[in-house]
């Protein structure tokens, strides 16, 4: 009698070998391509904007080396405000894309589309070279990925080129472990197993559930390998199979662990920082609000993937609303889900033995591993419902619905047509729906009043809304939808800051401009905006006291990025006291550490006009001069100081240590 790991393997290998291979894979590109044309027209567009446009590494201001440093948007990972998010691979690409067409969008939107063929090809060849399913439906399968609404964020959003490089490189990790079918069982070579772990690391790098393909790997080694390992547990004797599979999982959890241990070094000992805002849950004080949420949101996301019609870039600030209570009834869709996943396990467990539904095994394994990480069991994460990260585990719920729709059409022999009616059909709903939702993708504008009409009650969406008002001058609008962000989220630190700047009368500007601060006591513009009404008001000790505020933040925040907005503010505060020689010794100083030598030289000489041998003033132009490679004279000044003023021997000293 045939073996059924044997028996698994002939029917793979036959999918393998179809003749009708290369047009299925022509087909599956050709859909790809087709559904995301038009969203090449695109711009950039919400995050876009941080992750590329203002980013230093992106644009090339950076060496290289940097990039292994700094997280996704070119901060830092040291620097406690980071993200924390490091996808170098992500951002290398960004980079080729800059110096081979600039900041034209087209480019950047044309890497994307072609990385999303490259999945979507991947995928069916894993369908029919490891999953064993049929080349009509293994086509079937890469046609719904290509076509899936859902993935419009990550292929239509330029900074979703992170999800859809991470996932061709988990595919290639996959594939490179597992997709040989004419080798025997349980005899991967040395060379497939380390190049999946280089895919797999380099997919980390991509983004960080990459990493997840590792485990991917080694589980369905687990599988395939399972009726030789259970022999060898009951007959208490290692087989030879049983002792090869134990050397490639120790090959794999080492070389796992290695990786997890680099990107947790990465985090330079602290965590992202969130806020309510982004996952109200996680914030929550109550255990069962957050454990019931939590549930609701896994279920939340699969109906996303099962119906892709309402879509939104942002799903923060109240679009889904928290569940406080057992008796709420969107629990049933927790209970169905977890009866679905009860029935995956219970077939999964039951097939180990046999072996005759390895689409099953590996649906599950592709749908559940690299979603883990978004559940909020392991890591809190910095967002309630994100459509991007669906981008992989699509994969393992499309070989599910696809490999049940196998099981229905051989049992069915008169209905054939009604299934593939609806198969086409459904196909072109997705493509219809695909095009449509990549048109709110090619502006800013158009992102956002559909992110409204699909979570009405998100208050960052009103808030976003209001702001473009803003922009094209529209004030009376813009009033209207930061008073219904407001309205949604209360405690929205920059939503009454901006509605502060658009108040006619002062006192109702102080009164936003306060709650700003009190909701959010670093909020920068807030304190700058009060320091505006404060020297309205005459109050220009107060108005100092914000700026200097202003500064004190700014610098915290990051200096590097914000050096302008520094300098601004520093100017500011001399225009209110011009003859204050601590104000233009701060600002000396600024310019120093931003560079700018010479600004800095002038504006101490003033400071030394206005108090002779003044000695901040002093000390600032040594240091000027001796950065300008003018030791000698640095020290000229310092002598001419101590000679001309009794007491200045440690002025002298200090200014001469600085040379």
């Amino acid at each position: 009698m045939r073996q059924p790991a044997e028996r698994r393997r002939t029917q793979v290998a036959s999918g393998h070998s179809d003749p009708a291979g290369g047009q299925i894979y022509f087909s599956v590109a050709a859909i790809a391509l087709s559904c995301y044309a038009n969203s090449l027209g695109g711009d950039f567009v919400h995050d876009d904007v941080p992750a590329v446009l203002q980013n230093r590494d992106v644009l090339g201001l950076t060496g290289l080396s940097e990039l292994f440093v700094n997280d996704f948007w070119g901060t830092r990972m040291s620097d406690p405000n980071s993200h924390k998010s490091y996808r170098p691979l992500t951002v290398l690409t960004f980079r080729a894309n800059y110096i081979l067409s600039g900041l034209e969008p087209y480019w950047f939107h044309a890497w994307n589309v072609v990385l999303h063929t490259m999945a979507a090809v991947l995928f069916t060849r894993v369908c029919v070279v490891v999953a064993g399913l049929r080349p009509q439906f293994a086509a079937i399968a890469g046609a719904l990925f290509a076509a899936h609404p859902v993935h419009t964020e990550a292929v239509s959003g330029i900074v979703g080129r992170a999800d859809v490089l991470a996932c061709v490189l988990f595919l290639l990790s996959f594939l490179a472990y597992h997709g040989k079918p004419e080798m025997e069982d349980c005899q991967i070579s040395t060379v497939g197993l380390w190049t999946s772990v280089f895919f797999g690391a380099l997919a980390m790098l991509s983004k960080e559930i990459g990493v997840t393909v590792i485990l991917v790997n080694l589980l369905y080694d687990l599988y395939r390998s399972w009726p030789f390992v259970k022999r060898s547990i009951f007959c208490l004797q290692w087989n030879k199979e049983t002792v090869q599979f134990a050397r490639r999982a120790a090959r794999i959890l080492i070389s796992l662990c290695f990786l997890l241990a680099i990107r947790l070094a990465l985090l330079q000992g602290t965590w992202p920082r969130f806020s309510i805002q982004d996952n109200p849950a996680a914030f929550h004080p109550s255990r069962q609000v957050r454990f019931l949420t939590f549930c609701y949101l896994a279920a939340y996301n699969c109906w996303l993937i099962l119906c892709p019609w309402s879509l939104s870039h942002d799903w923060q600030m109240g679009s889904l609303p928290l569940i406080t209570s057992v008796a709420d009834s969107r629990n049933l869709a927790t209970i169905l889900l977890l009866g679905f996943c009860v029935a995956l396990i219970y077939r999964s467990i039951c097939d180990f033995e046999q072996q005759k539904q390895t689409p099953l095994i590996l649906g599950c394994l592709f749908l559940v591993m690299p979603f883990l990480p978004a559940t909020n069991l392991i890591i809190t994460v910095g967002f309630v419902v994100a459509e991007r990260v669906l981008f992989i585990p699509s994969l393992g719920f499309l070989i599910l619905v696809v490999y049940g729709v196998q099981l229905v059409w051989s049992s069915l022999i008169r209905h054939r047509w009604l299934l593939m009616s609806g198969g086409c059909l459904l196909l072109l709903i997705f493509c219809g729906r695909t095009v449509v939702r990549n048109n709110d993708w090619t502006s800013r504008e158009a992102l956002i009043k559909s992110g409204l009409k699909a979570v009405p009650h998100n208050a960052k969406m009103h808030y976003n809304l209001a702001n473009l008002l803003k922009d094209k001058e529209q004030y009376d609008e813009a009033v209207f939808h930061y008073q219904q962000a407001l309205r949604l989220w209360p405690a929205y630190a920059s939503a009454h800051n901006n509605m502060g700047t658009l108040m006619s009368i002062p006192e109702q500007a102080k009164v936003h401009f306060l709650e700003a601060i009190k909701h959010s006591p670093d909020h920068v513009h807030a304190h700058y905006n009060l320091g505006q009404i404060y020297k309205l008001e005459n109050r220009t000790a107060d108005a100092v006291q914000m700026l200097r505020r202003c500064v004190k933040l700014v610098k915290e925040q990051s200096s590097k990025h914000h050096s302008n907005a520094v300098e601004n503010i520093l100017q500011h505060i001399m225009r209110l006291q011009p003859k204050n020689p601590d104000n233009i010794v701060e600002f000396a100083r600024w310019m120093h550490v931003i560079g700018h030598e010479w600004k800095a030289l002038v504006n101490h000489q003033n400071v030394l006009s206005m108090i002779p041998h003044h000695r901040d003033s002093v000390m600032g132009i040594a240091i000027a001069l001796r950065s300008r490679g003018h030791a000698a004279r640095a020290i000229r000044l310092a002598q001419r100081v101590a000679l001309n003023r009794r007491g200045s021997s440690r002025v002298c000293s200090k200014a001469m240590k600085a040379c």
